[in-house]
This record gives structure tokens, C-alpha cells and sequence, in this order.
């Protein structure tokens, strides 16, 4: 990816922070307000997955269009239903338990609208606990880019607060209000608890899987215990780039727990690399290994 040039946009439920991108829907609406966003959403989702199907089995036309409507519509009253019905069981010891029921299904059904990616970065690249955390304790390397002026509006910062809540009234009108979508879009995407503050975090948001990356190379760090045949590796491999990338190591600050960056000379393993292992057996192959050495008798 280095090479390609690449991002890989995760997917942030393989996060690992279980509450990042999982907000809770505050239901600050009526029942019947809440039921008809739960219904238009299901809805939406049900015609764009039918929607789909028929696309690739090749049907079309009116009649196509209407059953998808009508079944559309079945499933969102289907749902309505069920949790009605369930909101009945007295094993639920609460006020409101359909006010619960809907609010929870509308969560649900938030986050899978959001099937974006993120690829995550670090405002510092000497912080001690991002290399141990995801720098593979200091083996891997941290890649540093810079910022071009047509890609500063993708990034996101990241912010560090307790609240994971969206209002239900946000999310009835964010199709329509660009407020209302962008307050909600923060709450799913860019909110994580505020222990995480260390990481100064900023976020790539888009279309998840491996895209030709918006931002520039400029440089990449090799961590404490990086081997020495990886650092040659990625640095042969990325010599000729048009635009050149600069190369660095992490060292300790004596008598610290602090970390620097160091320019890294490749001289040394420029030397070294790439070797060979068996040069040193051909280095004995003029000897007669069946005499034993003067002095010595078997």
C-alpha cells in the first residue's frame, strides 16, 4: 500500500473501541413521531436492497418498482408490529417500554446507514503509546503525510467527549438539514470517550476497502525494534518515488520516557543488504575439509 500509495478505509466495527461510531439514539420525540422515522428508514433501506437485487437479475419496469414499494412498506409495518407486541412483555420494568423498543430499533437502524470507512491518524508521531498500542510494540513503522489544500475538507478532528447521544429529532430531518446531518454524522463518526485524548486523533471518512489515497507521503518512521531488512525493504522500494520520502527511526531521549526522531542513514545498510547467506560457506570451498587442521588428530 506504501508502494500503491494506498488507504484502507476499516470498517469501525472491527474497531477496537466497542462504543466507537456506536451512538445512542435519545428519544426526545412521541411514539407516533418515532414510529414514522423507523418506518421511513426501514423502508429506504428495504427498496435500496430490493432495489439492488433486481438490478442484477435484470428486472425492471412498473410492476417491478410496485412490488418493491408494497413489500417495502410491509416490512416497515411488520416491524412496527413486533414491537408493539413485544413491548407487552412484562419482563420489561420500565415506564415506556414501546418508547424503549423504538428508539432502540431506530438506532439499529441508524448505523446501518453508516457503512462509510475511516482510516485513522495521529496528530504526533512520538507519542509513546500509539507505537506500543499500534506501532506492533515498536516492530512496525508510522507513515506521515501531509495535508494537500483540495484534501484539508476531507479530514475530521476527533473529539473527546463523554456524550454518545443523538436526538431522534436529528436524525427525522438530517436527510433534509444540513445541521441536523452534520450533528449527527459528529455523534456516529467523530466522538470517542475522552481517555482515548492521548491518540489527537484525525479521520479520513469514505467508501470502505483499499482507495488511492487523498494526502501526500512525506516521510516514514521506523519504530525501536524495527528489523533492519524491513527498514532496507521500504526504503528500496520507495528510492525512485517521483516525489522523494524522507526516512526516520524512533531512538530514546537518555534518562527519559521520551521518544525522537532521528534521520535515518542508509549507508550503513547499504552495505549490509542485500546479503546472502551462503557466502559464508563459499568462503571455506577451497578448503580440504577431510585434513584435519595442524596439530590437531581424530
Amino acid at each position: 500500500m506504501l508502494v500503491a500509495d494506498q488507504l484502507y478505509f476499516s470498517d469501525p466495527a472491527d474497531f477496537n473501541d466497542p462504543l466507537d461510531s456506536r451512538p445512542n439514539v435519545e428519544g426526545d420525540i412521541t411514539d407516533h413521531e418515532l414510529e414514522q422515522i423507523l418506518s421511513r428508514l426501514v423502508e429506504q433501506r428495504i427498496k435500496a436492497e430490493m432495489l439492488t437485487a433486481a438490478k442484477s437479475l435484470k428486472y425492471r419496469g412498473p410492476k417491478t418498482i410496485d412490488h418493491i414499494a408494497r413489500h417495502s412498506r410491509k416490512r416497515a409495518d411488520s416491524l412496527l408490529n413486533e414491537i408493539r407486541y413485544n413491548a407487552g412483555d412484562p419482563a420489561y420494568e420500565m415506564d415506556d417500554p414501546e418508547h424503549f423498543l423504538l428508539t432502540q430499533y431506530l438506532e439499529e437502524e441508524l448505523l446501518r446507514r453508516y457503512d462509510r470507512g475511516i482510516v485513522s491518524f495521529g496528530a504526533r508521531a512520538t507519542c509513546p503509546l500509539m507505537w506500543s498500542h499500534y506501532g506492533d510494540q515498536h516492530r512496525g513503522i508510522c507513515a506521515g503525510y501531509s495535508v494537500p489544500e483540495d484534501a484539508s475538507d476531507k479530514l475530521n478532528k476527533i473529539e473527546y467527549r463523554g456524550s454518545r447521544n443523538v436526538k431522534a429529532s436529528d436524525v427525522a430531518i438530517m436527510d433534509h438539514d444540513p445541521a441536523a446531518r452534520r450533528r449527527v454524522d459528529d455523534a456516529v463518526l467523530l466522538r470517542k470517550a475522552s481517555s482515548w485524548r492521548y491518540e489527537q486523533e484525525w479521520r479520513l471518512i469514505g467508501t470502505r476497502g483499499v482507495q488511492n489515497s487523498p494526502l501526500e507521503l512525506e516521510e516514514v518512521i521506523f519504530g525501536i525494534r524495527c528489523d533492519s531488512a524491513l527498514k532496507y525493504t521500504i526504503f528500496k522500494a520507495l528510492e525512485d518515488r517521483r516525489r522523494p520520502v524522507k526516512f526516520y527511526e524512533m531512538r530514546e531521549q537518555h534518562g527519559t520516557f521520551q521518544l525522537r526522531k532521528c534521520r535515518l542513514d542508509f549507508g550503513e545498510l547499504g552495505a549490509f543488504f542485500p546479503r546472502r547467506a551462503r557466502d559464508y560457506i563459499d568462503d571455506f570451498a577451497d578448503l580440504d575439509i577431510d585434513e584435519p587442521p595442524q596439530g590437531l588428530s581424530s
